[in-house]
């Protein structure tokens, strides 16, 4: 880049049997380049759309977008490609198919039909101790299991939360990524950052809530989540069940990062 301008990074997943030779399923350079030739062209046409008078900036169409570039590049390599995803900001990214079960190829079909939904995902942060214990053990018991982690005074994480909600194509632009990120704030980390999980919140009471894991986190995270993100589509808690006819928005996991190691999702 020179001077101002826009970055996305790429992401293309694919799979296949390697080669029994060369050990490579492709040659990476196959891969840039059919980005370059196939998706940069999209993404700068898009870029460079003039801003409509009565709007601040421009609306990309990014479920067209998302859809035109998977078929670019699946026309464009010799393996199968199951997944793209745009970081558009080290928090913010979409991705397309959603789910590579539900878009399997079939004798019929030689390549995964586009899907009728793509997914945003958006990363947060909140800072948070805990103590991991179990009021049916003893303090041995305990100490034996959960080891630092069961310092009586707790002990603190920088958490990650990465939200990721199930958008149809038609409205991926226009998709409120405002409103996703008031509502994670308001529900989630407003609740849970810089607070004791075992003293602060209802959820992970000492006695009487759970024990605050980082898979408690996560499916508390999901549970407290699934209604108000729902709300953000046509107002009907659709799941993926009822998604592709009812062209809803819904939450599709939740993963938390208790550090760069370790993390858990849910549902996974």
């Amino acid at each position: 880049m020179v001077g101002l301008a826009s970055f996305v990074e790429c992401t293309v997943e694919c799979v296949g049997e390697p080669d029994p030779t060369s050990g490579y399923l492709i040659n990476i350079k196959e891969i840039d380049d059919a980005v370059h030739e196939r998706v940069r062209p999209l993404l700068e046409e898009e870029c460079g759309a003039p801003v409509p008078h009565d709007s601040l900036f421009p609306t990309p169409d990014l479920g067209r977008v998302l859809a035109e570039a998977l078929a670019g590049l699946r026309d464009a390599l010799p393996v199968e490609v199951v997944g793209l995803t745009l970081g558009l900001s080290p928090y913010h990214a979409v991705s397309m198919p959603p789910d590579p079960d539900a878009n399997s190829p079939t004798p019929s079909s030689p390549a995964p039909p586009t899907p009728a939904s793509a997914t945003i995902s958006l990363r947060f942060d909140f800072a948070a101790s805990h103590r991991l214990h179990v009021a049916g053990w003893d303090e041995a018991t305990n100490h034996d299991y959960f080891g630092k982690c069961n310092n009586p005074n707790g002990h603190g994480h920088n958490y990650q939360v990465e939200v990721r909600v199930a958008v149809p194509t038609a409205m991926l632009g226009r998709f409120p990524t405002d409103a996703l990120e008031r509502v994670v704030h308001e529900t989630v980390i407003a609740r849970f950052d810089h607070k004791h999980l075992n003293l602060d919140t209802e959820e992970f009471a000492d006695g009487c809530g759970l024990n605050p894991t980082v898979e408690n986190i996560a499916r508390v995270c999901y549970d407290l989540l699934a209604g108000p993100v729902a709300g953000l589509g046509d107002g009907r808690d659709e799941g993926p069940g009822d998604n592709a006819e009812g062209g809803g928005v819904w939450l599709r996991s939740v993963r938390v990062w208790e550090t760069d190691r370790t993390s858990s999702e849910y549902p996974a």
